[in-house]
């Protein structure tokens, strides 16, 4: 079974006062439900003192409090009693809550045969089951559903769902399906759509009259929308707490608090994070809510290394977290507690570790009483990773294999993944390698199993992309390269190289992009394909050649070593600095990357260098690196890929090229002006049969419009844009506003589900990566992919206007000439302005880049 999305906290199930919901929750190891037994109207019809509406109430107790397996207890129970009374609209709900709780605990195939038989009761009892009891029962199949990875199944029956919410004259349920809609969207890739549905949600919401359920309702779309990367989350999770205060809904201000913590927190503004946390705090209507409030602000102030204010709390914390009732939720909390303070350098100048190892001990037995298998495996991580801090090998590696045998028995992938790389480093340490590697490339499997849900998987423990999987894939290569490499070890460390590509890709789109494989070493024979590996004590080079034996070249030096040679080359491309210096650092990295190979005559029949960078590598223009007498691109083409996935592409030939060529020339939205885009524009369409969008024509809806219509293999932009490592922050600007880099992605990729109509080259002309972020070429690279466009050109740093002119006229005029390769025609571009303009150098030509096939 997939279970990719297993760890979702996120969906909403329904937020109608009547009916038990499934509520959106940001608190690490929380799950809530919301059970209005008392209402008149509420599910449970039949309020009388029978022991089956006991174990029925009782379960939702216990779901509440996090007490999964006791809850899976009770309904079973209620399922039992309901049966034997042959009352079958509560056998059937009974049996939707059981199933709910199962998902909880990760048992999938039961969670699936009780909401089955829940729904086989339904269709067997008919007409006598009402709308709503159909609502909520569709509910809990369609969050299996998408939990399981099945989103297009789950769009399908949320969309029954909401028929039914509306039949029963429930609005709530029916805005609160619509919402679960938008996110299943999400997960088949139609994000405009998705969009513009919660934004629909959104006005239908602010139209409503303030009630609980509306500020139920903002809280859940603000968290949907954060869940996206969209910016408008925070406004509306404020107007859910503005509405909160206005009719004194205490018991939701506390959440609702929490939530725009966790959001401020993501787009680093700790200090509006920290107040949020505090109000939260103070405004918390129960002991578990005013908990998680403080977890959130210790956690916030570890993080930013406030120790002076998290000291005080950690006592505090630590005495609470031990008088907890054993849940779900509770042994959450303490695992997420002690995780914190395991990032430290040095948890001892917060609490001594005999405490931590203490509550983490109780942890586990807590665990094994309420059989929360998956919280006993997170536990027991935590607590060795406390040993190995300690230098306490053995007692560290009997807790991690005992981790890693629970998270087998459970099929957790992410909680093999942790525990496998923990084995791995723990016999690394003892210095077997054969073992270590075993114990990595287990953890590496279960990554790769994850992909798809890299940015949900494991929230309750801070699971953490550049902390938690990339440095188990560098590890894992560092070993394979050790000493002197066999062709198996190069083979597998250039594999696991490609993965963790993808793996990022896959973090940024917060969601599985990369699904077309072709080995790319075989598109094209007359091209090498270079696979720079920055490690901790050195920088590995793999060659590959079609029909070739790898080849690895290392260089000894330290990662601070070459990221600050890479920092000072990026710094000394600035056509105000010393061209000398400049010259020095880019021969530096010549050396590292290309002499080797070069002195071996590695490139004897080599037309392209394919670059598959790592690392800050990705932000240096690899055309630009310098022999000592020619620049790269002067003996080579150049091109960029992240991997073996590409798509096979066609040549571009004369009579083959039309273009949608759009931009912006005048000052916009804060940008400023770009005076020779309006004759790039024209130039362009002059040369290649084009439809033009320019200035106010250049609008985003003009441009989807275009694309939708257009047979254009060639989408050329000359717009600002921003590329970014944050989803958030890498756009395209149009005349009326911003597009997303998932907006984008979605109009551009084969239009109408048609291969033969894929955009072959897109070009975004007057982007920027942006400033200070070491990797930022990741929104360029997760562009370039996501588009389905078969190749991209884009600038690395905004160009003076007129050089971008100039180059990509050129590059049309190239384009034209009968068999020519979409790289070679930018390399010759290149070489026009090195050699005869002004703009020769490199800051002007060197920031275009190709990146995907380059044929």
């Amino acid at each position: 079974m997939n279970l990719q999305i297993k760890k979702r906290r996120w969906l909403y199930i329904s937020l109608s006062l009547l009916s038990l919901c499934l509520a959106v929750t940001i608190t690490p190891a929380q799950a809530s439900i919301q059970a209005q037994t008392n209402s008149p109207s509420s599910l449970n019809v039949n309020i009388s003192a029978t022991e089956s509406t006991n174990w029925l109430e009782q379960g939702r107790q216990l779901y509440h409090s996090g007490n999964f397996t006791e809850a899976v207890n009770a309904w079973q129970k209620a399922v039992q009693n309901y049966h034997s009374q042959g009352d079958r609209r509560n056998e059937a709900l009974s049996l939707s809550y059981l199933s709910l709780a199962q998902q909880e605990l990760n048992q999938w195939e039961v969670a699936q045969q009780s909401i089955e038989q829940s729904v086989k009761i339904l269709q067997t009892s008919q007409p006598s089951i009402d709308a709503i009891i159909w609502a909520q029962i569709l509910n809990t199949q369609a969050n299996l559903q998408l939990r399981t990875g099945k989103a297009e199944t789950a769009l399908d029956i949320w969309q029954q769902a909401q028929k039914y919410y509306e039949q029963a004259g429930d609005k709530m349920g029916s805005l609160g399906s619509q919402i679960n809609q938008a996110q299943a969207l999400q997960s088949l890739g139609f994000y405009r759509r998705s969009k513009q549905q919660l934004e629909v949600l959104g006005q239908k919401l602010a139209a409503m009259p303030d009630s609980e359920i509306k500020v139920s309702g903002l809280r859940s779309l603000g968290l949907a929308l954060h869940a996206i990367g969209d910016r408008n989350s925070q406004p509306v999770l404020e107007q859910s707490l503005s509405t909160a205060q206005q009719i004194a809904a205490k018991t939701q201000l506390s959440s609702i608090l929490a939530s725009l913590g966790k959001v401020a927190s993501d787009l680093q503004d700790p200090e509006a994070a920290l107040n949020y946390f505090e109000d939260a705090e103070t405004a918390a209507t129960n002991p578990n809510e005013a908990l998680q409030a403080r977890l959130a602000r210790f956690k916030l102030l570890v993080d930013y290394n406030k120790l002076e204010y998290a000291i005080p709390l950690a006592p505090q914390l630590r005495q609470q977290l031990s008088e907890l009732p054993p849940s779900h939720s509770s042994l959450g909390a303490a695992i997420n507690f002690v995780a914190t303070l395991n990032r430290l350098k040095n948890p001892e100048q917060v609490l001594p570790s005999q405490d931590l190892a203490q509550l983490m001990a109780n942890t586990v037995q807590s665990a094994q009483k309420i059989q929360d298998s998956s919280a006993q495996s997170y536990a027991l991580y935590e607590w060795a990773q406390l040993y190995s801090r300690q230098k306490q090998w053995s007692q560290a590696q009997e807790l991690a294999e005992k981790s890693l045998k629970i998270a087998r028995e459970i099929q957790a992938d992410d909680l093999i993944a942790q525990s496998a790389w923990q084995v791995g480093k723990l016999y690394k340490q003892q210095g077997n390698h054969p073992q270590a590697i075993t114990a990595y490339t287990e953890a590496v499997k279960s990554l790769k199993a994850l992909r798809g849900d890299m940015v949900a998987v494991n929230p309750d423990v801070q699971f953490s992309f550049r902390e938690s999987v990339e440095p188990v894939y560098r590890e894992l290569v560092s070993l394979l390269l050790d000493d002197q490499p066999s062709q198996t070890g190069l083979t597998q460390a250039r594999e696991l190289i490609e993965s963790l590509q993808v793996a990022e890709l896959d973090n940024f789109f917060r969601e599985a992009c990369l699904d077309k494989a072709q080995q790319i070493d075989k598109v094209d024979p007359t091209a090498t394909v270079v696979y720079p590996i920055i490690l901790s004590d050195r920088l590995g080079v793999i060659f590959s050649q079609a029909g070739k034996p790898l080849r690895y070249y290392a260089t000894p030096k330290s990662q601070a070593e070459i990221d600050q040679t890479l920092e000072k080359f990026l710094v000394a491309l600035n056509p105000v600095s010393d061209s000398t210096i400049r010259e020095q650092l880019s021969r530096q990295i010549y050396d590292w990357l290309i002499r080797p190979a070069e002195a071996d005559q590695a490139f004897k029949d080599t037309k392209t260098l394919v670059f598959v960078l790592d690392g800050r590598l990705r932000n240096i223009p690899m055309a630009a690196l310098y022999d000592g007498n020619q620049y790269l691109i002067e003996k080579y083409a150049v091109a960029l890929s992240p991997g073996l996935q590409l798509m096979a592409a066609r040549s571009l030939q004369q009579n083959h090229i039309d273009a949608i060529v759009g931009g912006i020339s005048e000052s916009r939205a804060g940008f400023s002006a770009l005076p020779a885009v309006e004759s790039e524009v024209k130039q362009i369409a002059q040369k290649v049969p084009s439809s033009a969008l320019l200035n106010q024509q250049f609008t985003s809806q003009a441009l989807a419009d275009q694309i939708k219509s257009n047979k254009a293999n060639v989408v050329h932009l000359a717009t600002h844009g921003q590329f970014s490592s944050r989803l958030e922050d890498t756009f395209l600007l149009t005349w009326d506003g911003q597009v997303n880099v998932k907006e984008l992605s979605e109009l551009l990729k084969n239009r109408s589900g048609n291969s033969s109509k894929a955009i072959e080259l897109l070009v975004l002309s007057a982007c920027d990566t942006a400033s200070g972020d070491d990797r930022a070429a990741l929104g360029l690279a997760g562009l370039a992919v996501k588009s389905g466009a078969r190749s991209t050109i884009a600038t690395l740093w905004p160009v003076k206007d007129k050089a971008a002119q100039m180059l990509m006229t050129r590059f049309y005029d190239q384009l034209r000439q009968p068999k020519i390769t979409k790289a070679e025609a930018l390399r010759q571009a290149q070489i026009n302005l090195i050699r005869q303009t002004d703009f020769r150098d490199p800051f002007f030509w060197s920031a275009f880049v190709l990146v995907g096939n380059w044929s």
